[in-house]
């Protein structure tokens, strides 16, 4: 683990530069959390902290989460189990495919024991207590909630800005799947400071995906913005303008980002600031979540980086 704790001090912030940000006398920059490790890499580390803290405390010898097949959260499970000396269980959305996606694979390969449940049956414990009965899990087993969501993961996130300097900045943007990120960043910035969470789910509303229960001051809701139009179809949906969108972005700025999560989002931010919906003077940061292996999935062709 020292070499994730030296790389998070290695943190790069990167300057923006788009002619929509220019024109409307915008300043942004990137936090680029995808920089800090090819498996734990963005967000994950900071969710998954305190759950291996709380596993090592109580002399727990297993760690069990969710996920689908091509799951970034499980992806750094399985590495930061192994960096850690803990065994790790991932169950898998739906039925085991004939070909084991890119991640899986790497999963399996850093140790990870991987299980498939029927969708009926993942949501179901998902939600609640696994028996221990289920094939694979240990009698002291850590569930972790999929995503990393829960206590310990947003008090993972609220670490993240602590590696910049965050009194210059009147905006924070994030994409926003299970809320946790959104609540970590709520929570550590003041109440002036606006936050914007861009749903990369479909049928969200109002608060959603956030839960509302992990922001500790309600007040701070006044000053929070969620985005729901921008999800393109739908978690791990895209189209045709939103991949010309990510190859035209690392064109002009050399940043990567991933389908699922962070092309969503920066596509978000380019529109809102055409809309004209931030104050000129405006000084932004985005939050790169990282994600990018999320890519394996698609076939090369479709991206130039």
């Amino acid at each position: 683990m020292e070499a994730l704790d030296h790389a998070l001090r290695n943190i790069s912030l990167d300057h923006w530069v788009h002619h929509h940000f220019r024109k409307h006398d915008l300043k942004v920059e990137v936090l680029r959390l995808d920089k800090i490790h090819p498996e734990i890499s963005g967000n994950k580390w900071f969710k998954l902290k305190y759950y291996l803290q709380k596993a090592r405390q109580q002399d727990i010898q297993q760690l069990v989460s969710f996920g689908g097949a091509y799951s970034n959260h499980l992806l750094a499970l399985a590495a930061g189990a192994r960096m850690a000396g803990f065994a790790s269980l991932g169950l898998i959305r739906g039925e085991e495919p004939t070909n084991w996606s890119p991640m899986l694979i790497s999963a399996r390969k850093s140790g990870m024991d991987i299980r498939f449940l029927s969708r009926a049956l993942y949501d179901r414990y998902k939600h609640g207590d696994l028996p221990m009965d289920l094939e694979g899990v240990q009698e002291n087993a850590l569930l972790i909630p999929e995503g990393g969501g829960g206590p310990e993961g947003v008090r993972g996130a609220e670490e993240i800005l602590s590696t910049v300097d965050i009194h210059p900045y009147t905006h924070f943007i994030c994409a926003v799947g299970t809320g946790t990120t959104l609540a970590g960043i709520i929570n550590s910035t003041g109440s002036h400071q606006k936050k914007i969470g861009v749903s990369v789910l479909k049928g969200t509303t109002g608060w959603e995906p956030l839960n509302q229960d992990w922001v500790k001051n309600p007040t701070k809701l006044d000053n929070v913005q969620m985005i729901h139009e921008d999800h393109f179809g739908g978690y791990a949906k895209y189209s045709k303008v939103l991949l010309d969108f990510m190859n035209e972005l690392y064109k002009t700025s050399g940043i990567p980002t991933d389908f699922v999560y962070t092309a969503k989002l920066f596509y978000s931010v380019v529109r809102m600031a055409e809309m004209k919906s931030f104050l000129p003077g405006s000084r932004l940061l985005v939050l790169h979540t990282g994600g990018l292996s999320g890519n394996d999935s698609l076939r090369p062709e479709l991206l130039e980086f």
